[in-house]
C-alpha cells in the first residue's frame, strides 16, 4: 500500500474535523501551526542578527569575525539545523514517536537562545547554536511529520492545509527580525537573542496546552528499536561526539571550513539514507519506486536552496553594505530585510491555497512545481544584474522589494507542496526519516549557501549572480524534460 496507507484508517473523524476546524483543515492544525510559529519568531529573529553579530567589530557589539567566514559559520550553522533532523526523525521512529521528540525539541531551543543570551563571546554562539540546531531539527522533521498524519493520502486539502502550515511558519518569520533587530540596534545584541528565548517560551506554552489534542498516530513509535540494541546505539553516539570534539580541538574542523565539512557530511548521509531505505526489507516494491522519483527532487531542491538561503548570507551582506536603508532620514536595522519575503509568503500562500484547492486534481504535478519554482529563482538570482557595480546605498528599497518577492513566488511553488509530496512518497515504516531526506536536501543547500558566499565581492558579483542564476536555470529545465519519468516512478501521486 501507500506511504501514508495507515491514515486512511479514519476517514470520518478527519472529515468531521474539516467542517469545524482551522480554515476548513483538522482542529489540531492550529497546535502545530501555533508552535511553529513562535519557533519560527526565534529561530528567524535570532538568526537575522547573527550575521552582523560575527562580522561587526567589537565597537558595534560584535565579535570582529572575518566576514568571509562569518558567512561560512551562518551557511554552516544553518545547514546543521536540517542535518540534524536525521537525529531527531531517528529518535521520533525508534525510540519516543514525533510528538514526545516535538515537545523536547522545543525546549532545548530554547536553551539555546538563552545561552546567545547569557553567555558572552565565542562561547555563548558555540553553545547556543549547538542548542538551537539539534532542537530545530528535531522540532522541524517531526512537526511537518505531525501535520502529514492529520490528512488521508489522497485527501485533495492536503497541499492548502501545508500552506496554511507555511503561513504560520512566515508569521514568526515576519515578526521575528523586526523585533529582535529592533532591539539589536536599541540595546544590543544580546536583547535580541534574549526576545528570540522569550518567543520559543511562548510556543513551547502554547504547545504543552493543546498537545492532548494531536491524533494518536503522532504518538506511534513506527519502528520501534530492540532493548538489546540500546548499548550499542549509545555507543556510537558517544563515540560520533568524542571524534568531533577530537577533530576540533586538533584544528581539522575549523570556523573556515565549517561549510565544506557540512556539506560533505550531508551528502554522506543522504547517500546513505537513500541506501538503508531502498535496500530495506519493511519497503514495499511499489514504496521503493517512489523513493527512486523522489531523488531527482531531492537534488533540484538542493539547488534552489543554495539560492534561496542566502538571504541570511549574501543579501545580508548586500543589505548591510549596498542597499539603500535610509527612511526619511532614518536608517532602518539590517534585519529588517529578513522581514520582506515573509510578508509576501503572509500575502500570497492563502493565495496559493486556494488555488491549489480549485485546480484540485488538475493541479501541476510535484516535479512540474519543483521545477517551476527552481527556474524562478535562478531568474531572481538574475535581477540583480541591474545594480551590480554600484556603491553603498545604490541598490533601491524598491528593487530589493521586487526580487524578494520572486524569492517568495519560487518558495511557494517547490517548499509547500515538496513537505506535502515527502510526506506522500514516505514508505510507512520510515514516515520522519523520509521527512529527515527531505530536509537534508535544505541542509545541502544551506550549507551551500554559505560556501557560495566565500565567492561573493562586489568586484565579482555580475559574473557571481549571472552563474549561480544560470545553473539554477538549467536544473529547473532538467527536471521539466524528466517529470514524465519522475511520475511514473511515484505510482500515483502527484
Amino acid at each position: 500500500m501507500g506511504a501514508m496507507s495507515e491514515t486512511d484508517t479514519a476517514p470520518a473523524r478527519r472529515d468531521d474535523d474539516a467542517s469545524h476546524g482551522f480554515f476548513g483543515q483538522p482542529r489540531a492544525l492550529a497546535n502545530i501551526f501555533g508552535v511553529e510559529m513562535w519557533e519560527r519568531f526565534s529561530f528567524y529573529g535570532m538568526q537575522g542578527i547573527l550575521l552582523i553579530y560575527l562580522y561587526y567589530s567589537a565597537e558595534q557589539g560584535g565579535l570582529g569575525i572575518d566576514q568571509a567566514t562569518a558567512a561560512g559559520i551562518v551557511g554552516a550553522y544553518g545547514g546543521a539545523v536540517y542535518l540534524s533532523t536525521i537525529l531527531g526523525a531517528w529518535l521520533a521512529d525508534r525510540l519516543f514517536g514525533s510528538e514526545r521528540v516535538l515537545f523536547w525539541s522545543a525546549v532545548v531551543i530554547m536553551a539555546g537562545h538563552i545561552s546567545l543570551a547569557l553567555i558572552p563571546g565565542v562561547a555563548g554562539v558555540l553553545v547556543g547554536l549547538l542548542f538551537v540546531a539539534l532542537g530545530s531539527g528535531g522540532l522541524k522533521a517531526n512537526a511537518t511529520r505531525i501535520v502529514g498524519t492529520l490528512y488521508a493520502e489522497k485527501d485533495p486539502r492536503r497541499d492548502a492545509g501545508f500552506s496554511l502550515f507555511y503561513l504560520g511558519i512566515n508569521l514568526g518569520a515576519f515578526f521575528g527580525p523586526l523585533l529582535t533587530g529592533l532591539l539589536q540596534t536599541t540595546l544590543g545584541f544580546h536583547w535580541g537573542f534574549a526576545l528570540a528565548a522569550v518567543g520559543m517560551a511562548i510556543g513551547l506554552i502554547q504547545y504543552s496546552i493543546g498537545r492532548k489534542r494531536l491524533p494518536d498516530e503522532s504518538r506511534v513509535i513506527p519502528n520501534p528499536l530492540p532493548r538489546s540494541r540500546y548499548p550499542l546505539m549509545f555507543g556510537v553516539g558517544a563515540a560520533g561526539i568524542v571524534l568531533i570534539l577530537a577533530l576540533v580541538l586538533t584544528g581539522v574542523i575549523n570556523a573556515s571550513n565549517l561549510a565544506l565539512w557540512v556539506i560533505g557530511v550531508t551528502i554522506a548521509a543522504a547517500i546513505a539514507y537513500f541506501v538503508v531505505i531502498l535496500t530495506s526489507r519493511l519497503v514495499s516494491g511499489e514504496e521503493r519506486s517512489r523513493i527512486v522519483a523522489f531523488i531527482p527532487l531531492f537534488i533540484t531542491n538542493a539547488a534552489f536552496w543554495s539560492l534561496y538561503q542566502q538571504q541570511f548570507t549574501v543579501v545580508t551582506i548586500y543589505s548591510d553594505k549596498r542597499l539603500d536603508r535610509n527612511i526619511f532620514g532614518w536608517e532602518f536595522p539590517v534585519s529588517w530585510v529578513q522581514s520582506i519575503n515573509p510578508i509576501f509568503i503572509i500575502v500570497l500562500s492563502g493565495v496559493f491555497a486556494a488555488i491549489w484547492t480549485k485546480w484540485g486534481t488538475k493541479q501541476p504535478s510535484a516535479p512540474l512545481k519543483f521545477a517551476a519554482g527552481t527556474i524562478l529563482m535562478g531568474l531572481a538570482f538574475f535581477l540583480f544584474l541591474f545594480w551590480t557595480g554600484g556603491g553603498a546605498n545604490s541598490t533601491p528599497l524598491l528593487a530589493m522589494v521586487g526580487i524578494l518577492f520572486v524569492f517568495t513566488v519560487a518558495e511557494l511553488l517547490i517548499s509547500p507542496p515538496g513537505l506535502s509530496v515527502t510526506t506522500k512518497l514516505a514508505p510507512r515504516k520510515f514516515q520522519a526519516q523520509m521527512v529527515a531526506l527531505y530536509f537534508l536536501s535544505v541542509a545541502l543547500g544551506t550549507a551551500m549557501a554559505g560556501q557560495l558566499a566565500k565567492l561573493y565581492s562586489p568586484s565579482t558579483e555580475a559574473v557571481y549572480f549571472s552563474l549561480i542564476g544560470g545553473i539554477a536555470i538549467v536544473i529547473g529545465i532538467l527536471l521539466a524534460l524528466i517529470s514524465p519519468w519522475v511520475l511514473k516512478m511515484m505510482r500515483g501521486i502527484r
